[in-house]
């Protein structure tokens, strides 16, 4: 099988195409809550504990400030992630499960009773 032949199988699958939708839509997510962090809810955070930009700390050459900053969109975005989930479970049908009924365990005694009444059944024609 030639390398382009392997490739096109791969990507033809599937779980390749639905991850790569994934990966795009996730992008496009992640540039509208992050918009939404920075433009709406750190201005109204800000607003009842004072002014929460953390980006001007610095320790040495390090900026603790951006790293405050990066991990508390981190917790928005996966809060709201969280909340988008969570409302598309919602609108998911639960598949029925259709579960045959066991077939009956006939006994010997069972048996040889079925046998004596076909017997007689057929006798009395």
């Amino acid at each position: 099988m030639s390398l382009v032949s392997e490739f096109k199988e791969f990507i033809a699958k599937g779980n390749v195409l639905d991850l790569a939708v994934g990966v795009i839509i996730g992008a496009a997510f992640g540039k509208i809550v992050s918009s939404l962090t920075d433009d709406i809810l750190m201005p109204i955070l800000g607003l009842f504990v004072g002014k929460m930009d953390y980006s001007t700390i610095v320790l040495g050459p390090m900026k603790i400030g951006l790293f405050i900053n990066a991990v508390l969109n981190f917790f928005i975005i996966a809060f709201c992630i969280f909340l988008v989930v969570k409302a598309a479970n919602r609108f998911k049908r639960p598949v029925p499960v259709v579960v045959a009924p066991a077939a009956p365990v006939i006994t010997k005694d069972q048996e040889l009773l079925i046998e004596i009444r076909d017997a007689l059944r057929t006798s009395r024609v």
